[in-house]
């Protein structure tokens, strides 16, 4: 494990503040008032993961056993229906191990079909939710049931749960007679739960090794605990802290160079629902593909992090970082350090107040008391209805100018927001759209799939510093897919969804432009050839 960075000599008083006030200890010790008095009471209740490297051992016993009943039993592909904390560990420790986890952090019909539907017969799918009240994970669930009954197979046989001790999903599991409950550790919140139940059980049912993941990450817990000026999480928390007050508030990673495949996901979770409240806070920008718009030249309100290089990469913003080391490892150290930037900006890192609100707008349209969000499309071009209103969008009359008056929206220093509630797998052309946007713009831009970006940035979104405009993408849906016993289904699910996060969003002042496409394939290219034609 290192890490590297380049920052202005200011940190220096930043970094020996830390280790006077023993945060780095007083953290290990779980001591809650780290963060200040308003911080305390949740503080108190979610500091669990610091004891994660050895608390959870006794996990790994009882998931070999059940690793090794399944793999008996020919049951060898684990589907994983997980928001949040709860899917992006578990698919970051997999993909870095190299075996196979299908992960549903999705409402989209056709995704949720091509998870469920194949080689239906050896399959296990794991449900984790801390409370099961989850809409999106508790409609995989009842969706799950139903493909094995309908298969003929016994569906309790084949659902593993993770859940919270306690709480309604952990009995309604046991009346359902569901295979395996495991009860996770409940004072860790969802986006510090890599080393818990919640990213140790599909990891480890799928095949990965997850009793090194857990040495690699005490290894970093011994580093991690020290006050000294040399400690690696206090370096890096100081860091980010330090570039976010100074207006450098985006920390964009590259898109290649870790062997921990799909690490910058993970992180990106981390850092924006931890920091992004109050106005203030960290937006990471994870980069895809070998594109390196927004990194090479990141500007002065930006981070530009390598992940796998030994050298901190130069910047303009004067601050940069390079980090690496074991999966196990990495976790650990940045759960820690984005603890320490908590300290250090000024934010509860713990709480998530703005997460709820685009749930509770969702619920309403759902219920049918929500307003009908963009009846009327401003223009129709092709393939690509527009919805947009405000005066930002006022006498646009084409595609092409609807987008360019979004990004000029915003001052030189925001961000934009790529929302696509599309297909992951089979729209996933829509993220090129990403490095497109930031030329266009010339600010850093983000992508996220809907509703799995609800979980992570969009905390930040809402809560952190209010200079982001937002691009929201929706579709028609091929084929429909109903949700047992609901009145709805998960197009309209996945409809509901954009419609309340952009009524949140626009309540709180941000231009929201959606696209809605009527072909999917035909309507991302109309996008990307007028974002391609203002970059010319």
């Amino acid at each position: 494990m290192f890490l590297r960075y380049h920052a202005p000599a200011s940190l220096t008083d930043t970094l020996g503040s830390l280790v006077n006030d023993k945060v780095a200890s007083r953290i290990a010790a779980g001591d809650p008032t780290v963060w200040g008095p308003a911080a305390q009471e949740e503080s108190a209740k979610r500091l669990g993961w610091v004891g994660l490297p050895e608390s959870s051992r006794p996990l790994l016993a009882e998931i070999e056993a059940l690793h090794a009943q399944l793999r008996e039993e020919g049951l060898t592909r684990v589907v994983l229906a997980g928001m949040g904390g709860s899917s992006l560990a578990p698919e970051v420790i997999c993909k870095t191990a190299g075996v196979d986890l299908v992960t549903l952090d999705t409402t989209d019909p056709q995704q949720v079909a091509d998870a469920l539907a194949p080689e239906i017969e050896r399959t296990v799918v794991v449900v984790s939710s801390k409370s099961g009240g989850t809409v999106e994970t508790d409609s995989h669930r009842r969706t799950a049931e139903k493909a094995f009954s309908d298969a003929g197979i016994d569906a309790a046989s084949r659902i593993i749960v993770v859940t919270d001790p306690g709480s309604p999903f952990e009995k309604l599991s046991t009346e359902a007679g569901y295979r395996k409950v495991f009860l996770a550790d409940p004072s860790v919140g969802g986006r510090y739960s890599a080393l818990t139940a919640f990213g140790l059980v599909p990891s480890g049912l799928a095949g990965a090794d997850i009793a090194a993941l857990l040495d690699d990450a005490a290894y970093a817990q011994k580093q991690c605990a020290k006050d000294a000026v040399d400690n690696p999480a206090l370096l890096l928390g100081a860091v980010l802290g330090d570039a976010e007050k100074s207006g450098a508030e985006k920390i964009v990673f590259a898109p290649n160079g870790t062997a921990n495949d799909g690490f910058a996901d993970w992180v990106e979770q981390l850092l924006a629902e931890s920091t992004g409240k109050d106005g203030r806070g960290v937006l990471p920008v994870a980069l895809t593909g070998t594109d390196d718009v927004g990194y090479a030249d990141a500007g002065p309100d930006a981070v530009p992090v390598a992940l796998g290089e030994v050298d901190a990469p130069q910047s303009s913003s004067g601050f940069a970082i390079a980090s690496d080391g074991p999966l196990g490892a990495q976790f650990y150290l940045w759960e820690f350090a984005t603890a320490v930037a908590g300290a250090v900006i000024g934010i509860n890192p713990f709480d998530q107040p703005n997460v709820e609100e685009a749930k509770v707008q969702a619920r309403k349209l759902l219920g049918g008391s929500g307003p009908a969000d963009d009846a009327t499309p401003l223009l129709t071009e092709g393939a690509v209805q527009v919805y947009a209103d405000g005066d930002w969008a006022s006498g646009q009359d084409t595609l092409a100018g609807v987008l360019a008056a979004l990004l000029q929206t915003d001052p030189p220093n925001g961000y934009v927001a790529i929302m696509a509630y599309l297909d992951r797998h089979n729209d996933r052309l829509a993220a090129d759209l990403r490095p497109l946007i930031a030329r266009a713009s010339g600010k850093q831009t983000t992508f996220g799939w809907g509703p799995r970006f609800l979980h992570s940035t969009g905390q930040y979104h809402k809560g952190g510093h209010p200079n982001g405009a937002f691009l929201q993408i929706t579709a028609d849906a091929p084929q429909d897919l109903p949700i047992p016993d609901q009145p709805f289904t998960f197009h309209t699910l996945q409809l509901a969804q954009a419609s309340g996060d952009a009524a949140v969003l626009k309540a709180k002042g941000r231009p929201v432009l959606r696209l809605h496409l009527s072909d999917r394939g035909a309507g991302l290219d109309q996008v990307a050839t007028a974002l391609e034609e203002m970059s010319s």
